[in-house]
């Protein structure tokens, strides 16, 4: 079985404080334990998002609470501070910062929004992404409730444990469970990972989209 996480560099791009936790978070989980070095960078902290009186730093201040059951280190979280939804005014800051990233970090994995995903802010972290990290594995992750169609072509299993760790990073989000985000429900959690499991024929995994393979 190919293991693309051993010893591997891998980043993470958020376009949101949630999305990579929702998208892949047992995932991260995985390669915490297997690669070499983890970041994640998110590029808004969705503070237009928030319930009406929050403070425009909860979101952040819930990031950075839900990576501390991945147990990386704070210098390998890179938080910035783009508008929710307006990410498509900043598309060269943002592949400046990606280009930034890619120097610093030198990843050989980069973890992105799939191409089938339809929110602005994904769609342009994700081709900004291409053109930073082309000549890297890249693979797309998967946010049903973005997408009309997504390409399942790479199965990442993960253990009950991964996805049990995934879900308490998910608590941590206590402004969006409050606004009833239907996707933060752990049955729903649990049923996707179980029918990605089946597909692959193992308990639970997550399914990416084949961007690039750097073999």
């Amino acid at each position: 079985m190919l293991n693309l996480f051993q010893g591997a560099r891998a980043l993470f791009l958020a376009p949101h404080t949630d999305d990579v936790e929702l998208g892949c978070g047992a995932t991260l989980a995985r390669c915490v334990e297997e690669a070499e070095t983890v970041d994640v960078a998110v590029f808004s902290t969705a503070a237009d998002s928030l319930p009406e009186g929050s403070d425009p730093d909860r979101l952040k201040l819930e990031f950075l609470k839900a990576m501390e059951q991945y147990n990386i280190p704070p210098e390998r979280l890179h938080v910035y501070d783009y508008r929710v939804r307006r990410l498509n005014y900043s598309r060269q800051e943002v592949l400046e910062d990606l280009v930034q990233l890619r120097n610093s970090i030198r990843p050989n994995i980069v973890f992105t929004p799939s191409g089938g995903d339809v929110h602005q802010d994904h769609q342009v972290v994700h081709n900004e992404s291409l053109r930073a990290f082309k000549t890297v594995t890249m693979l797309g992750y998967e946010l049903p409730w973005n997408h009309f169609h997504f390409e399942t072509r790479v199965f990442v299993s993960v253990t009950e444990a991964q996805i049990a760790q995934k879900l308490r990073a998910l608590e941590a989000y206590e402004s969006q469970i409050e606004k009833s985000r239907g996707y933060f429900d752990e049955e729903f959690i649990k049923g996707l990972a179980r029918v990605r499991g089946i597909q692959q024929g193992v308990p639970y995994s997550e399914a990416f989209e084949l961007i690039t393979l750097k073999v």
